[in-house]
């Protein structure tokens, strides 16, 4: 144990080992014992990088999803700001939180969806609406969140919202949402 206890303290402060006596360690190969010596360093060195990897990764599979449905509530909170700024922000995140329909339907469930209609239909700038349309557009891929989307008034809130001769990726969001609703036979004509 002491030896085991010595070879670590020489791996963490690459000095060597004051009380630790050298053997002469002979073996088949030839190879002396500096080599065997950085080949035990080596073989402890992945040891110690797989163990450490291995930790990680079981910490973030514990604490991460926690701390993504959090984020998704302050992602909810930050379109309740009146600042357009803090609205882009949320909506966009919405937008790369909504990638299967189990995280579309938390974001349709906490009020997400609601929040981006209603910040769609009061938004001033070009950059809210496209921000707006983007989440919404990617809440769009789950057909249960469309239904929710319906019921919450999009359609008309999207064909509201004007077109713009700058941007052209607000029209093209709006047309995708509308053909998303047109695809699930909704009425797009109120």
């Amino acid at each position: 144990m002491r030896a085991l206890a010595a070879h670590f303290n020489t791996l963490l402060f690459k000095r060597r080992p004051w009380n630790v006596q050298s053997r002469n360690v002979s073996s088949f190969n030839g190879k002396d014992e500096a080599s065997l010596e950085q080949e035990a360093e080596r073989k402890i060195g992945w040891l110690l990088k797989l163990f450490f990897a291995g930790t990680a990764t079981f910490v973030a599979y514990q604490f991460f999803p926690y701390m993504g449905d959090n984020l998704m509530h302050q992602s909810v909170s930050l379109l309740h700001v009146k600042d357009p700024l803090f609205k882009r922000m949320g909506a966009s995140r919405l937008a790369r939180f909504a990638i299967d329909d189990q995280r579309r339907m938390k974001i349709v469930e906490i009020g997400g969806a609601q929040e981006l209609l209603n910040m769609l239909g009061s938004a001033r700038d070009e950059r809210t609406q496209k921000e707006a349309l983007k989440a919404l557009s990617a809440l769009s891929k789950s057909d249960e969140a469309v239904k929710a989307l319906h019921n919450g008034g999009a359609i008309s809130v999207i064909k509201s919202t004007p077109d713009t001769f700058e941007d052209a990726e607000i029209g093209a969001y709006k047309s995708n949402l509308l053909k998303r609703f047109q695809d699930l036979r909704y009425d797009i004509s109120s």
